[in-house]
């Protein structure tokens, strides 16, 4: 059902961007020459105003779109790749810092089960998670507060996040050309 609503919703943005004129205006090539001439400064800005989006919930394919439409496809798709592992890993470390594994600690039977499958298979679980609500901040804050190693976490998160970002960043290229 979510998938509907999203279709929706980004169906009825794109209509009314574009009967507005508002998509004519958008200036891709100016807005790619400015971010380049930034050079890697602009790249760790954007990684670092994208970590801060996901920690007040700003959703994450907004930066991927802002990434593709700056850097193009290819480059876009790397900067945002990797702008979107920092992000979650920021929130990881910052959740885990603050608020330690309290999940772990439950002793609930419900919760146990739950979080058996993340002891057993750490990277693989993170993986599928990732890959089903990519960078749904909550993820982060539930997983920061689990017992996983942040070296798992990060090496699924970079592997789960792969299709999503690429599916977008081709999105955000259909959408532009």
């Amino acid at each position: 059902m979510r998938i509907v609503g999203l279709v929706l919703v980004t169906g009825a943005a794109y209509l009314a961007l574009r009967m507005t004129g508002a998509l004519d205006r958008i200036d891709v090539e100016g807005i790619r020459a400015a971010v380049l001439e930034a050079g890697v400064w602009g790249v760790g800005l954007f990684a670092l105003v994208f970590a801060l989006g996901e920690l007040i919930h700003v959703p994450g394919m907004i930066f991927v779109g802002a990434g593709i439409l700056a850097y193009g496809t290819l480059w876009g798709f790397g900067v945002s790749l990797l702008a979107a592992v920092f992000s979650v890993c920021v929130s990881f470390v910052l959740v885990r810092a603050l608020g330690g594994q309290l999940l772990a600690e439950i002793e609930r039977p419900f919760v146990r089960r739950m979080l058996a499958r993340l002891d057993e298979r750490p990277v693989t679980t993170v993986i599928v998670l990732r890959t089903l609500l990519w960078l749904a901040p909550p993820l982060n804050y539930a997983l920061a507060l689990s017992s996983i190693r942040f070296r798992h976490y990060l090496i699924g998160s970079a592997l789960g996040l792969l299709l999503p970002v690429a599916g977008a960043a081709l999105f955000f290229d259909w959408l532009f050309a």
